[in-house]
C-alpha cells in the first residue's frame, strides 16, 4: 500500500495510492512488461496524459432508447422562405452587394430595380404618372366640393362622388409611389434573414410576377429522415432524433434544438419504398437547408442497458475495442460487443461491467503507448 503524506502551512493531509508493484531491478520490470504484452496492461503515465486531451468515464446502466439509423434531409420550415417577385415588366438591375447569395438580409433593404423605361407598354414610369395626374386632379375636386359643400352650392351626392373618387385616386397612387423611382421599381425585402437563391440574372427582362430571389429567415429548419418501411409500425414511438452531417464530428440533438414531430408517412409510394418522418428544430446556426445528414431515430426508452461514449471505440479488423483503466496509471485493452447507437452514446452488450471506467477521449494515445515497447523510467519527466 502507497500512502504520501503531505504537512505544510495549511494542515496535514494524506493520499492514499492503493497498491503499487515495486520491482527489485530494471531486468526484472521489463520481464514483467513482456509477460503482460498480451494487453491486458498498458501503462500510460499521467504526466502523459496532461499532454493530451484526456478523460475516463464510468460504464452506466441507464435506460436506452432503440434506435433506427437511416439518412436526412435539412429543409427550410414552411413560412420561414419568403419568394420575391417583380412588381411590374421590365428589366432586372441589381442593387450593391446585398445580392450576392448569403448575404444577410435586412427588413427593407433593397435588393432590385425593375428598369422599364424603353418599354412601350405597361411602363411603370408612364403608370405613375398617369397615377399621379388622376390624383391630384381628384384631390383638386375634392378641396372644391368640400368649399362648396356649407353654402349648399353642389348636392351632398356630388359631394360623396368627389370624396370617393378622391380616395380611390389617392390609394392607387400610394400603390404606385411605393417603391418607385427615376430609375424604376424598386423591390426591397420584407423579412431580416439571408438571401439563400438568386433567380433571375441582371440585365433579363421580367414579366410582372416573375420570382426573383428567396429569403430565409433562417429561425426554424426541417428534418425530413427516410425510414425503411420495415420499421412502420415504430414510427408513433419515435419521440426525438440525433444527427450529423458529412465531415463534421458534432452531434445534434433535436431535444436541444426545441425539436417536435410535425408528421411522418401514412403509406409509401412507387417511387420510393422509404416513409419520411420530419422534426422541425431550431436553427442554432451551424446548419444550412438543403443538406443530407446521417440520423439516428430515438424511440421512446425502454429497458435499461449499459451504455459509454461513441468516442472511446476503437477499431481493428472489424472488431471493437476499449481501454479500461484499471489503476492510477495502467489500462486495460478489452474487446467489447456492441448493441445500438445514437450517435453519442453505445450499448455494449458484452466485455464491460457497469462501474469500469473507460477512455473516452486519449485511447489513441494510449494505443500508441502501449505500441511503442518502452518502459517509463519513473512516474514523471524530468
Amino acid at each position: 500500500m502507497l500512502e504520501i503524506h503531505f504537512e505544510g502551512e495549511m494542515g496535514k493531509e494524506t493520499f492514499e495510492l492503493g497498491q503499487v508493484e515495486v520491482f527489485s531491478s530494471r531486468a526484472t520490470a521489463e520481464l514483467r512488461k513482456k509477460e503482460s504484452a498480451s494487453g491486458t496492461e498498458i501503462t500510460y503515465l499521467k504526466d502523459q496524459s496532461w499532454g493530451t486531451e484526456f478523460l475516463s468515464v464510468p460504464a452506466a446502466e441507464v435506460p436506452f432508447q432503440e434506435i433506427i439509423k437511416t439518412t436526412g434531409t435539412i429543409l427550410s420550415a414552411p413560412g420561414d422562405e419568403t419568394v420575391l417577385t417583380a412588381k411590374s415588366s421590365g428589366t432586372v438591375l441589381f442593387s450593391g452587394n446585398k445580392t450576392i447569395i448569403g448575404s444577410a438580409i435586412s427588413a427593407g433593404d433593397k435588393l432590385f430595380t425593375i428598369a422599364a423605361s424603353d418599354l412601350t407598354q405597361s411602363n411603370p414610369e408612364v403608370m405613375y404618372l398617369e397615377a399621379k395626374a388622376t390624383y391630384e386632379e381628384a384631390k383638386a375636386e375634392f378641396d372644391r366640393a368640400q368649399a362648396l359643400l356649407p353654402d349648399k352650392i353642389i348636392s351632398e351626392k356630388d359631394y360623396m362622388s368627389a370624396k370617393t373618387a378622391f380616395e380611390h385616386a389617392q390609394n392607387n397612387f400610394r400603390v404606385m409611389a411605393k417603391n418607385y423611382s427615376e430609375a424604376g421599381q424598386s423591390i426591397v425585402s420584407p423579412s431580416t434573414g439571408f438571401l439563400k437563391n438568386i433567380l433571375v440574372s441582371e440585365g433579363q427582362f421580367v414579366q410582372a410576377g416573375t420570382p426573383l430571389a428567396h429569403i430565409s429567415k433562417n429561425k426554424k429548419l426541417l428534418l425530413q429522415a427516410q425510414v425503411s418501411q420495415k420499421y412502420f409500425q415504430k414510427l408513433p414511438e419515435i419521440s426525438g432524433a440525433n444527427f450529423k452531417m458529412a465531415g463534421h464530428p458534432e452531434v445534434f440533438s433535436t431535444k436541444s434544438m426545441n425539436g417536435r414531430v410535425v408528421s411522418f408517412g401514412k403509406t409509401t409510394s412507387a417511387a420510393s419504398p422509404f416513409v419520411p418522418i420530419t422534426f422541425e428544430i431550431d436553427n442554432v446556426g451551424q446548419i444550412i437547408p438543403g443538406i443530407v445528414v446521417e440520423v439516428f431515430l430515438k424511440t421512446e426508452a425502454k429497458e435499461k442497458s449499459l451504455v459509454i461514449p461513441l468516442e472511446a471505440l476503437m477499431e481493428e479488423q472489424g472488431l471493437f475495442f476499449v481501454f479500461v483503466q484499471t489503476g492510477g496509471e495502467t489500462f486495460e485493452k478489452r474487446e467489447v460487443i456492441l448493441g445500438g447507437t445514437d450517435g453519442q452514446m453505445v450499448a455494449i452488450r458484452r466485455g464491460l461491467k457497469a462501474g469500469e471506467r473507460v477512455v473516452s477521449k486519449g485511447a489513441y494515445a494510449i494505443k500508441l503507448a502501449s505500441a511503442s515497447g518502452e518502459l517509463p523510467e519513473h512516474g514523471h519527466s524530468h
